[in-house]
């Protein structure tokens, strides 16, 4: 029953901290959707469409982007189009796919205007419905593979508990890369960790919505929690 009850809390972990369309704020529209003949005035309304819900648009031509793109494509969402049209309907399937070119979004949309341009265009009116507005975050570069007689992170066990003495929580590894601390049966938890290219050191999402930086010290679990006066207090967890 334990064993199902850490299952369920992981995968509704990444339910609600999951990466989404609506943390970035730049999208990169390739010149030409390379599963269609023509355009089809498909990237001009993916762009009009993308900036009105905040986004950045960038052109496919890096030597433009902004700097702060530039400085770390992972700031930076790739978007594309996709023709999945059969006999009876224009379809497509709008996809986005982040640095390390995992899929974050995928959205099919359909229309029965039998017209291509008409058809297709309303297809992806569809497929966009299921992007939010932009509200981005802070992005972490690409992870750098690291070499067999490297230890990527210092994983302490599966399962382990710790306190700050006000609350008692379970730490739970998902995988190599990743951790939650949680309250024993409560189904959200109260942070999810996600190592970075920094051994012991994570981005870390808090319940409230809030993005700070965890990491390992003498062997407890330390949070830089903010505050709502703009500064940043120390919350450290003990192993029991």
């Amino acid at each position: 029953m334990k064993k199902i009850s850490v299952l369920m809390l992981a995968i509704c972990s990444t339910m609600i901290f999951g990466q989404k369309v609506s943390d970035y704020k730049y999208v990169s529209v390739p010149a030409k959707f390379e599963t269609f003949k023509d355009n089809f005035g498909l990237e001009a309304l993916l762009t009009k469409t993308l900036k009105g819900k905040k986004y950045e648009v960038l052109s496919a031509n890096k030597d433009q982007w902004p700097s702060e793109a530039k400085g770390n494509a992972c700031n930076v969402i790739n978007a594309d189009v996709l023709n999945d049209k059969n006999l009876f309907r224009n379809k497509v399937i709008l996809q986005f796919k982040d640095c390390n070119n995992k899929l974050i979004l995928e959205s099919k949309g359909s229309s029965y205007i039998k017209e291509f341009e008409e058809g297709l265009q309303d297809a992806l009116q569809q497929a966009l419905i299921k992007v939010g507005m932009s509200n981005p975050v802070e992005i972490l570069p690409a992870q750098n593979p690291v070499s067999e007689n490297n230890q990527a992170l210092s994983i302490a066990p599966v399962a382990s508990n710790y306190s700050n003495g006000k609350l008692n929580l379970q730490k739970i590894q998902i995988d190599g890369n990743q951790f939650i601390l949680a309250k024993t049966g409560d189904s959200v938890p109260f942070a999810i960790f996600t190592g970075t290219s920094k051994k012991d050191v994570f981005i870390v999402k808090l319940a409230d919505k809030n993005t700070t930086i965890g990491y390992f010290e003498n062997g407890n679990i330390v949070i830089d929690i903010p505050n709502t006066d703009g500064k940043v207090s120390k919350e450290v967890f003990v192993g029991k």
